[in-house]
């Protein structure tokens, strides 16, 4: 798994978030998740990852941080985001019909010396 040091060393947003976004995919993969897709970006926002647990497809949210100074991961998961990540899941379902579950899972990384501290909120918001 991808550790803390790659993500406090990244030289921009875009290679930080890369770095936790590995590591959440490997952990979730880790728990039984069949990740199907990463980065899946529409005009109205998007989808880190999309995944499989068991027979429900989850939009999963990741969010890292180095410590809590402004706040934990999951607390940056606002309404707002919530919100774009609803329409991305919309749009992605036109894309890919589902007829079984789907539900939103927001993944929380902080950064715990060499290792990460993880916190999976399964079902986070509902729309």
């Amino acid at each position: 798994m991808r550790r803390p040091q790659e993500f406090r060393a990244g030289t921009s947003t875009h290679a930080r978030g890369a770095v936790a976004e590995d590591a959440a995919a490997e952990w979730l993969e880790a728990q039984g998740y069949e990740i199907l897709e990463r980065n899946v970006r529409y005009d109205v926002g998007e989808i880190d990852a999309v995944a499989r647990d068991g027979e429900t497809l989850c939009f999963v949210e990741v969010k890292a941080r180095i410590d809590e100074s402004f706040g934990s991961p999951l607390e940056a998961v606002t309404r707002h985001r919530q919100r774009r990540l609803a329409r991305a899941a919309s749009l992605y379902l036109v894309d890919h019909p589902w007829r079984g579950p789907c539900r939103f899972d927001v993944l929380g990384l902080l950064a715990e010396g060499d290792a990460w501290r993880v916190e999976l909120v399964r079902d986070a918001f509902s729309l």
